[in-house]
């Protein structure tokens, strides 16, 4: 294989590739990596879409932002219809939009046993349902009538493979993510198309805003749990959005042609140590 045939095998030129929680710290990281491979992106979000896009295409990326509420499905339809309209079709579907809460924490405040039922339904809501099965709904049924296949990625964690303390809600969705996106890898090849492939990435520790009170303290310093994490990180560091370009690019190109259903851990090594 010479230069540029592995550039090929992993150019997004030419493909459509829709982000749901687009315009957060890790979607946008994703989306302009993607951009920056060929992709044209469509930036789905409840707020800062226009602006996200408007600073892709201030760096010559082709990019429109889209308003989506990803737990009202027929917003995410509207949104999908308009990106129709726009783009003529769509390649790939990036899950992206997700997220914790305080209240569905546990902390010196808030034992378990107090966490509100509505607290919970909350933060599995938006992670599992709105992070991953109802957008697959409407854009899949798009993906299944593309002749040349499609890719859905969604985004697990590592809670997913070892519950966390602490997250309870969180810790639960992800593992019905990771549990749903085998499921959605095998109903589509054996149902639909054998050409639409269910995948996901599962990032270890990145800062983001609903994670940053649990890991830095208000001066900026580590917090006992934010030590343990690195304690227990071989690689040493939490993740820069930057490191999970590479396996999205991956898993959307034709690069990863065999592969769906896969969960794939981008955390340092944390899943992997054993702690001695």
């Amino acid at each position: 294989m010479d230069v540029n045939e592995a550039y090929k095998l992993f150019s997004l030129e030419g493909k459509v590739v829709v982000i749901t929680g687009g315009a957060g710290i890790l979607g946008s990281a994703i989306g302009e990596g993607m951009a920056r491979f060929g992709a044209s992106i469509a930036i789905c979000d409840i707020r800062n879409y226009e602006e996200r896009a408007n600073e892709f295409r201030s760096k010559g990326l082709n990019a429109r932002g889209y308003y989506m509420d990803v737990l009202n499905i027929e917003s995410i339809r509207k949104a999908h219809d308009e990106i129709l309209k726009d783009f003529g079709k769509v390649d790939v579907l990036i899950n992206a939009a997700g997220g914790n809460i305080p209240e569905a924490t546990t902390s010196p405040q808030l034992s378990f046993f107090d966490i509100p039922l509505e607290s919970l339904q909350k933060v599995v809501g938006l992670n599992l349902f709105g992070g991953a099965i109802l957008p697959s709904q409407v854009f899949g049924k798009t993906l299944v009538k593309n002749p040349e296949g499609g890719s859905i990625i969604n985004i697990s964690s590592m809670s997913a493979y070892r519950p966390l303390t602490r997250v309870l809600g969180y810790s639960a969705a992800k593992a019905a993510v990771s549990n749903f996106t085998q499921w959605l890898a095998v109903h589509m090849a054996m149902e639909y198309s054998k050409k639409v492939r269910v995948n996901a990435i599962a990032p270890g520790f990145f800062l983001t805003h609903q994670n940053r009170y649990l890991l830095l303290d208000e001066q900026g310093n580590l917090t006992a749990r934010g030590k343990a994490i690195i304690d227990h990180t071989p690689m040493g560091r939490f993740g820069d959005p930057e490191d999970l370009i590479g396996a999205c690019v991956w898993l959307a190109s034709d690069a990863s042609k065999f592969v769906t259903g896969a969960v794939i851990p981008i955390d340092g090594g944390f899943n992997a140590y054993a702690g001695v």
